[in-house]
């Protein structure tokens, strides 16, 4: 699969968010601080990996729908995914 440039940029972002958190811990920043941060990294991996899978899905269920084959089991290994990487 071939990722967009949305998507890498997105990451970056979040690898500027960890390298944040770093600099906070090093700064001895209180905990409250420290966490909210790495929470809105979380959230940011989150929706990250929602638009891959969500992007995979699309293309592959155009690829099946191409073919002639069925797309029920692409949408279930897609929600699977997405549960197992809570």
């Amino acid at each position: 699969m071939d990722y967009s440039k949305e998507i890498k940029n997105r990451l970056k972002r979040i690898e500027g968010q960890v390298k944040g958190v770093i600099s906070m811990m090093e700064q001895g920043k209180d905990c409250k601080s420290v966490v909210s941060q790495l929470a809105a990294a979380r959230n940011a991996i989150d929706r990250a990996m929602a638009v891959i899978v969500s992007t995979n899905l699309e293309h592959c269920i155009r690829e099946n729908i191409e073919k002639g084959e069925q797309t029920e089991q692409l949408v279930k290994e897609a929600v699977e995914l997405l549960v197992k990487s809570r």
